[in-house]
């Protein structure tokens, strides 16, 4: 079923949408500066690609190496909270209002919540299989 879901998503604006988030990943790649940031983009990107089937989660609960910079994750999450995630959410909300309208768009309207939880505050997460 997450197939199929994910299939109609693809076709239905999940494409655009990831494209959007990998073209946001590019120009904060660009700035040398934003490249936690751009990482953070690219895996909302591929989240928002595929989303049924898929969760994002804190990366410790995957992975217990690290690049030893965690501790600046929760910084980071903030100015990516104030200068973008915000309004990020703010849209996935709106949308999963307008996919909630009909019974057949209720599957959409949840992937676009589940991408709003994720673009507040995406750096220092990772998108694992559910299913």
């Amino acid at each position: 079923m997450a197939f199929i879901l994910n299939v109609l998503w693809l076709l239905l604006g999940g494409f655009m949408s990831a494209l959007g988030w990998w073209t946001a990943a590019l120009v904060f790649a660009l700035t040398i500066v934003g490249l936690p940031w751009a990482a953070a983009a690219f895996r909302l990107g591929l989240y928002s690609l595929w989303p049924f089937g898929t969760e994002a989660v804190d990366r410790t609960m995957v992975d217990t190496d690290g690049f030893g910079l965690r501790a600046f994750n929760p910084l980071l999450n903030l100015v990516w909270f104030l200068l973008a995630g915000w309004w990020l959410a703010l849209g996935h909300l709106f949308w999963a209002m307008v996919c909630a309208i009909t019974i057949i768009g209720l599957p959409f309207a949840y992937a676009h919540i589940k991408l709003a939880g994720a673009a507040l505050f995406p750096v220092g997460k990772t998108i694992v299989r559910t299913a």
